[in-house]
């Protein structure tokens, strides 16, 4: 690993500086602040319930919570690293500042409010009685999917400095990434169709995000519809766009300072 990268242990005390930033950037000016963190997934989950009511769709409203919460955390680290290396250029431009930092910080925040989400989302299947699946799956999920959005997150930043129409592009690439994740449905419904050839639904698990929210129900809802080895290829997945991601940023990070 880049020497840059391997020195972050020196700064603590600015990573936690960082992360803290960015979580008061993102509820300035707001009467309950930091309190929306808990607020938000609590309506997102009262207004599917409305909105599933009203139309009768018949879509698990746990499957379609679980994987909406799992899906905004990648949506936010993505949209947040566009603008972690552009719009600090202020930092980026002083010689000994490790820009890396940047954007691991962004991650770091998000996650901490993607965990409160987590404790919002288990306290209403505890309500509904839902029974949990092998503990195990849960940190497995949670410390995969940080690395799929670090590293996404360290490669939409580099891009964004050279190619500011990466933003526009990244918008609509999320949005089919949206679609071709068991987000709103199952996994079951991509595999079951590829039940005589077991291989090819498992190359739908090359998405990361795919087996990624599979684990997560897999715990929080005690789903079995997908094996265990189409989660592990996922995962797996996750930590190669990690490295990737930090490949690309330390080849891209000498000339942040003279394009800014």
């Amino acid at each position: 690993m880049p020497h840059a990268w391997s020195s972050l242990g020196r700064h603590r005390d600015l990573l936690a500086m960082l992360v803290a930033r960015n979580l008061k950037v993102r509820y300035k000016n707001s009467a309950l602040g930091f309190f929306w963190t808990l607020l938000g997934p609590l309506f997102l989950i009262l207004v599917y319930a409305a909105f599933l009511g009203i139309m009768r769709f018949e879509i698990d409203l746990r499957v379609l919570v679980s994987g909406i919460l799992v899906w905004q955390f990648l949506a936010m680290c993505a949209g947040d690293a566009l603008q972690a290396i552009s719009g600090n250029a202020n930092l980026v431009k002083k010689a000994a500042f490790p820009r890396g930092i940047l954007v691991l910080s962004m991650a770091l925040a998000n996650l901490l409010n993607f965990l409160l989400s987590l404790l919002v989302l288990a306290v209403y299947l505890a309500i509904a009685g839902t029974t949990l699946g092998a503990f195990g799956w849960l940190p497995l999920a949670i410390v995969s999917q940080f690395a799929l959005c670090l590293g996404l997150g360290l490669a939409l930043a580099a891009a964004n400095v050279y190619f500011r129409d990466t933003e526009h592009i990244m918008g609509t690439v999320l949005m089919a990434w949206f679609f071709l994740t068991p987000i709103i449905y199952a996994a079951a419904l991509v595999t079951d169709r590829f039940a005589a050839r077991p291989w090819i639904g498992r190359l739908y698990f090359l998405n990361p995000m795919a087996g990624l929210v599979s684990a997560y129900r897999r715990f929080f809802l005690g789903a079995t519809d997908v094996e265990p080895v189409a989660i592990l290829l996922s995962c797996a997945v996750a930590w190669l766009v990690l490295a990737a991601g930090v490949a690309i940023f330390h080849r891209a990070e000498p000339r942040f300072a003279e394009v800014l």
